[in-house]
């Protein structure tokens, strides 16, 4: 699969206008800038991006789709004005089907892989509160801006759950190790200027438009790169990781799997969705 993402990675004549790429179903949209060659994937799945089965597929096609399309970029956000992504959607881990919650993180696992090992540049315009599997797709792109006075991080301790090792190196990829460890294991969620004064974002910016040029001016600074030879420097870089969850995919399934149907993680679970059904009615 890498080979043939690295073979799309020749140059190409581009023309002065975007378009619409095609997408399984209206959970993403993708429009290519011409001009610059640049995919800007948006996750569009009322009412706070939760990362379901079928959200997590069509991200996966989408960045399959750009890579396949010759584009020199991915800028990842979202349709919702203040969400960027709450995370994993509970209901799918909650008193979960025992043949969709394997395809389900199998899915997930599919999204990182496809990510975090791009062959183009990626850039998140975070846009809105990016906790957990938000933050995981936030920090497995490469560069990040965000909108002031929202929030980000891996909060799943907070919850009853304990992040992937993969989760864990992707936060470890982005933030020194003892902050991030720390941070972990109290499930911190970063304000906007938290996060950029750790490193955690690249950027701020006062709205999504301007979140996105900020995006576009980063993947911009490879313009005069070989883009084989930063392709490849990349997954040198990013190897390791990705080769651990390759080899244990099986592993870290089943581990899911026992662990999210343990009693005390699905009675956390069921509080969890009860304390927002009492916000919701209030």
């Amino acid at each position: 699969m890498m080979r043939s993402k690295l073979m799309n990675l020749v140059p190409r004549a581009v023309a002065t206008t975007s378009r619409q790429m095609s997408t399984a179903t209206k959970l993403t949209t993708v429009q290519v800038d011409d001009k610059t060659g640049i995919a800007t994937l948006t996750m569009n799945r009322p009412p706070v991006n939760g990362l379901n089965l079928e959200l997590l597929r069509d991200i996966h096609q989408s960045i399959e789709e750009i890579e396949g399309n010759k584009s020199r970029g991915i800028i990842l956000t979202s349709s919702n004005p203040t969400i960027f992504s709450a995370g994993l959607d509970i209901f799918e881990m909650y008193k979960p089907d025992k043949e969709r919650i394997r395809a389900f993180w199998t899915a997930l696992q599919d999204v990182w892989l496809a990510l975090y090992g791009s062959s183009v540049p990626t850039a998140a315009a975070i846009n809105g509160h990016s906790p957990a599997g938000g933050c995981l797709l936030a920090t497995s792109c490469e560069y990040r801006v965000m909108l002031p006075k929202y929030t980000i991080g891996l909060n799943e301790t907070k919850l009853g759950i304990v992040a992937p090792k993969w989760f864990m190196s992707t936060f470890e990829s982005v933030l020194p190790r003892r902050l991030a460890e720390r941070a972990l294991n109290q499930g911190r969620m970063f304000t906007t200027e938290e996060a950029l004064a750790v490193g955690l974002v690249d950027e701020v910016a006062n709205s999504k438009e301007e979140a996105i040029a900020k995006c576009a001016q980063f993947i911009g600074t490879f313009a005069k790169v070989n883009p084989l030879a930063r392709a490849l420097t990349k997954q040198q870089l990013r190897a390791e990781e990705l080769r651990q969850l390759e080899d244990e995919r099986v592993q870290d399934l089943e581990k899911f799997i026992f662990f999210v149907n343990q009693p005390a993680v699905q009675k956390g679970l069921g509080i969890y969705l009860e304390s927002l059904k009492k916000k919701a009615t209030k």
